[in-house]
């Protein structure tokens, strides 16, 4: 440090640090100052910019890394359901109505019970009853999203105040799962549960705003600095402006604006004209979100060729378009023209292609653009449309926790999908060297949003938790620590716009970073999941620490 140099306000020394900076992947020590990085080196080249009153943080050999981003996540609903009846954590389907019936003896004078986080794989067939509920609360109606918000599980009394019986019809968008006889059993998917969620209280701007405040603590718990909200609707963005306004909104937030799949034309420019002025401090609004199917598991999922049936046969069924698929190309176009980037949700390999297509009539009319058009979720894509996200300059926004064996996949998913199919799930490694963009997200609250998590499996293509099974799904899909990293940090930060001054550590760039406990790429790390978040920083101000740290 020359006597013209200020020092650094925050030195990070003694250990690894992964830039994700191709120029320069690795070095010893970066400084601090202000919001920005002014160093990367060895400890000698930034030990002149220790002075008296710089905070030095000795990583002790542990990992500093760029701030994770999730490119696809929720965090107000993922925080609202913490508050209700959360039954993420409960052990098959007697835990869940043990801890559902523990929250309602809790709760006698709530109008209604309100939970989620179920997982199909702890029901018969996917589809819990509305009988279970029943026996626990019948004389309030109950209401409970599963873990991936595609289906809904109620009880009778929900059933009778919307009008659902054996005579009501499927809506265009869903399915009421019924006996035999056309008896509603309880399960409602897709926007067959509208029906009952249009009678519930509404929730409340102060429920929201403490649920971004409790989840945004854990995101930052969890390392990660940037998010892109998939669903904001008029009331999150209001909660989101209120955070950004009021100061406490530290994160850095992009806000996909949810696109209304029973509506036309008439929200094109109601949606422009909400991203030209729903921007504030550290939120914007630059993307639309745009659900194109629902999921495999429900048959809901929009494939080229039809599900085949439980003896293996071909159904007539091929999932839902919820978009017109010329609509899509239209309204793609002209967001496009207005500068606005589409986040598409495609499960099945037909929604997948109706995304491309619609990105490719925007390329015609348009030329190229700076949008930078991503579809969530890829689960199944063909092998055709694998090199189009490249050639179109479409990121593929990768969900890794699923890309492994688990009840949903091989009891309700690949019996359905048949062996060719199978091994078109998940193509991780496939898009990335095909030349396409990998970004990655959590989807929480649908799983955990934790990325270490996130990592190993898009690693390993194992869930250790899974029943003791071993066995990787689709190994050759694997990606590298590095490759796997790249997407949470400079992928995301991509998707985000975020990438000219965050993703990677660089100087210049904003000090958006994070401490791992361990250096995940040293032979004796372990499991990357058993890796912990020491230490969150944001523009070089810490929102989150461990006392671990030191």
């Amino acid at each position: 440090m020359t006597d013209r140099t200020p020092p650094g306000d925050l030195v990070f020394s003694g250990g690894h640090v992964h830039t994700v900076d191709p120029a320069r992947p690795r070095a010893e020590a970066i400084a601090v100052r202000g919001e920005r990085i002014v160093a990367v080196g060895t400890a000698a080249d930034v030990g002149g910019l220790i002075g008296p009153r710089t905070r030095v943080i000795d990583l002790a050999g542990r990992l500093l890394l760029p701030g994770f981003q999730d490119a696809h996540v929720h965090p107000i609903s993922g925080g609202v359901d913490r508050t209700q009846c959360d039954v993420r954590d409960a052990d098959g389907r007697d835990g869940v109505l043990d801890t559902i019936r523990e929250y309602v003896a809790g709760h006698p004078d709530d109008e209604w019970i309100v939970g989620s986080g179920w997982s199909m794989g702890d029901f018969e067939r996917g589809t819990p009853r509305r009988e279970d509920l029943d026996a626990i609360v019948s004389d309030r109606p109950a209401f409970f999203p599963n873990r991936d918000g595609h289906s809904t599980w109620v009880n009778t009394k929900a059933l009778e105040l919307a009008g659902i019986d054996r005579d009501t019809a499927d809506p265009d968008d869903g399915r009421i799962e019924r006996d035999p006889d056309g008896t509603p059993t309880g399960s409602l998917h897709e926007g067959a549960a509208d029906a009952v969620e249009r009678l519930m209280p509404e929730t409340t701007a102060g429920q929201r705003a403490d649920g971004l405040r409790l989840a945004q603590a854990y995101l930052h718990s969890l390392g990660i600095t940037a998010w892109q909200d998939a669903i904001v609707r008029t009331e999150e963005e209001e909660t989101y402006r209120a955070a950004a306004e009021a100061g406490w909104l530290t994160a850095r937030v992009e806000g996909a604006m949810w696109w209304d799949r029973l509506g036309g034309d008439d929200q094109v420019d109601e949606l422009i004209e909400r991203s030209r002025t729903g921007s504030l401090g550290r939120f914007r609004l630059n993307s639309v979100k745009l659900m194109q199917d629902g999921v495999l598991e429900t048959f809901t999922g929009a494939m080229i060729d039809p599900y085949l049936g439980a003896d293996g046969s071909p159904t007539t069924n091929r999932g839902i378009s919820f978009i017109d698929p010329q609509g899509l190309k239209r309204w793609v176009t002209r967001f496009d023209t207005a500068g606005l980037q589409a986040h598409f949700h495609a499960i099945g390999d037909r929604a997948v292609r109706e995304c491309l297509d619609a990105v490719e009539a925007a390329r015609s009319a348009n030329g190229p653009s700076d949008t930078r058009p991503h579809i969530a979720h890829i689960q199944v894509v063909h092998p055709d449309d694998v090199p189009r996200f490249a050639a179109l300059d479409v990121v593929a926004n990768a969900q890794p926790l699923w890309a492994c064996h688990e009840d949903q996949l091989d009891l309700l998913t690949i019996p359905f999908l048949g062996p060719e199919r199978t091994t078109w799930q998940y193509p991780f490694a496939g898009l990335l060297r095909s030349g396409a963009r990998l970004a990655m997200g959590s989807d929480w609250s649908v799983s955990s949003p934790d990325p270490l998590l996130e990592i190993e499996i898009a690693v390993t293509r194992v869930a250790d938790t899974w029943r003791g099974v071993r066995e990787p799904f689709l190994p050759e899909q694997r990606l590298t620590l590095a490759e796997a990293i790249h997407g949470f940090t400079a992928g995301s930060a991509y998707v985000n716009h975020l990438d000219d001054e965050t993703g990677t550590i660089e100087t210049g760039k904003l000090a958006d970073l994070t401490v791992i406990d361990r250096d995940l790429f040293g032979p004796d790390a372990g499991p990357i999941g058993e890796g912990r978040v020491l230490a969150t920083f944001v523009g070089g101000a810490a929102v989150f620490e461990h006392a671990a740290l030191g």
